[in-house]
């Protein structure tokens, strides 16, 4: 039904459904997370994600309170200019704790988002005590998105789409080759900021379905089962959204089954990342049948 509906969405007819949207959403969301996620387990930055991914709440917090006092609303450009800040210092504060005080990368990023998540908490508990950001933020909620969710998701996934399009290079060399990236020019810094900003950016697509805690799933899962796919960067981004968007298409049906049939209201976003790590656990059985088929052919055992 979505698919013959489409052709109406991209005429400018956004009379979605509930379920629509959510998958529309969700999927992007999958997409973008996915290809920044590779690049994050690549370069061994899944715990930097996991702070990035509690402590964006202080921004979306910021951004909030700052549109509302300002504006009388929030809107999409502040949000993520407080996205890409919060991430930046995240990023910022952790390498600076163990380039200077010489804290070993595991404490420092504990010590960084316990502190700043804590401040997001703290924030929201005096400020906005009697309104719902607090439920929506941290858990996310899929039945509460509605057309105007579909701007930001799509502007955050063509922006990553570009950004990785335009310095797929420079992002390749630093990743692999810091040496000859820094011999050709290439900034390793620039490019591990970068990548903080966008997972921010792609972070705050998601609060609102998944919520901040449960987006890391989404950044990383795709990834970690696209990697025991295949070893192939191109290949391995292309597996690792579509691996991204199959996890909310089955998150969506599952819970649209379970409320429908069984009457069960079940969290979609939670049906979501458990999804992905079900499929986490397909790739790897796919990866070990494949390895122990290559050892009866090689070895004869």
């Amino acid at each position: 039904t979505l698919f013959e509906r489409l052709p109406g969405l991209l005429r400018g007819d956004l009379s979605l459904a509930s379920d629509e949207v959510q998958l529309l959403v969700l999927g992007a969301v999958g997409i973008s997370a996915a290809l920044v996620g590779v690049f994050l387990v690549l370069r061994g930055l899944s715990m930097l994600a996991n702070s990035l991914s509690h402590t964006i709440l202080l921004g979306i917090v910021a951004a909030f309170f700052w549109g509302s006092q300002t504006m009388g609303e929030l809107n999409l450009p502040l949000l993520l200019l407080a996205a890409i800040i919060t991430g930046l210092l995240t990023a910022f504060l952790t390498q600076s704790l163990h380039d200077v005080i010489h804290l070993q990368e595991d404490a420092a990023n504990g010590l960084v988002f316990t502190t700043l998540f804590a401040l997001g908490i703290v924030w929201i508990t005096v400020a906005y005590r009697n309104t719902h950001i607090g439920i929506e933020v941290v858990t996310g909620n899929a039945d509460a998105l509605d057309v105007r969710d579909l701007k930001l998701v799509g502007t955050v996934l063509l922006g990553n789409l570009l950004l990785l399009i335009l310095f797929f290079r420079g992002y390749y060399l630093t990743m692999f080759d810091r040496a000859i990236a820094k011999n050709l020019g290439f900034s390793v810094p620039f490019f591990t900021y970068l990548l903080m900003a966008q997972v921010s950016c792609t972070a705050v697509a998601g609060f609102r379905a998944v919520g901040v805690l449960l987006v890391l799933a989404m950044i990383v899962a795709p990834a970690l089962a696209a990697r025991r796919l295949t070893h192939s960067l191109i290949p391995l981004l292309l597996i690792a959204a579509l691996i991204g968007v199959l996890g909310a298409i089955l998150g969506v049906a599952l819970a649209r089954h379970l409320l429908s049939v069984y009457g069960i209201a079940i969290s979609t976003g939670g049906i979501v990342v458990c999804s992905l790590g079900a499929l986490f656990l397909f790739s790897l059985g796919i990866d070990s049948f494949r390895q122990r088929i290559y050892s009866l052919r090689h070895h004869g055992t």
